[in-house]
Formats: structure tokens, C-alpha cells, sequence
């Protein structure tokens, strides 16, 4: 739930904003190089909240189907390597190709 709470607030305060100047001026205000950049971010953070909300629902079936396995199944080894897969995914799916 942290990391979904860290994706959707820096769609919040990274994204949003120059999105909001975009929108209110009609034009890009903002130097041509940045745009690139709050493109990618803007694919990232969206991206990792997507992934992220996968992810949970994955845990929350996990824990319903076998409640009784489900500690040994997802430790918090397991956890931290999911949410590391999740914005990895996130990034190399945003950075790279723009």
C-alpha cells in the first residue's frame, strides 16, 4: 500500500502540475527538454500505480485460496522484491523507449 501511496503522489506533485500549465496556458510553458522527461515520469508513476494495484489484488487472492500457506508464501522478502519488479517494470517501460 506504500508504494501504490508513492506513485499516486508523485502523479500528484511531479505530474500534475506541469499538466495543469499545459492545460491553462493553452501551450507548453515549460524548456522543450523537459517535456521529455515529465513524459516519462508521467508513463512511470501511472504505470507503477497500475502494476501496483495488480499486485495487491495478487496478494489478496493469494491470502483467500490459502489462508493457512499464505505466511510461508509471501514473506517480506517476497514483498520487497515484488514492489522492487513493479517500478523497475515501471521505469524501463516509461525511460526507455521515450
Amino acid at each position: 500500500l506504500v508504494s501504490l501511496f508513492t506513485s499516486d503522489l508523485m502523479v500528484g506533485l511531479v505530474v500534475m502540475p506541469p499538466a495543469m500549465l499545459n492545460q491553462l496556458y493553452g501551450h507548453w510553458v515549460l524548456q522543450g527538454d523537459f517535456c521529455s522527461l515529465w513524459a516519462s515520469f508521467d508513463v512511470m508513476c501511472c504505470s507503477a500505480s497500475i502494476l501496483n494495484l495488480c499486485i495487491i489484488s495478487l496478494d489478496r487472492y493469494l491470502l483467500i485460496i490459502s489462508p493457512l500457506k499464505y505466511k510461508l508464501r509471501m514473506t517480506t522478502c517476497r514483498a520487497l522484491w515484488l514492489i522492487l519488479a513493479t517500478w523497475t517494470v515501471a521505469a524501463l517501460a516509461s525511460f526507455l523507449p521515450i
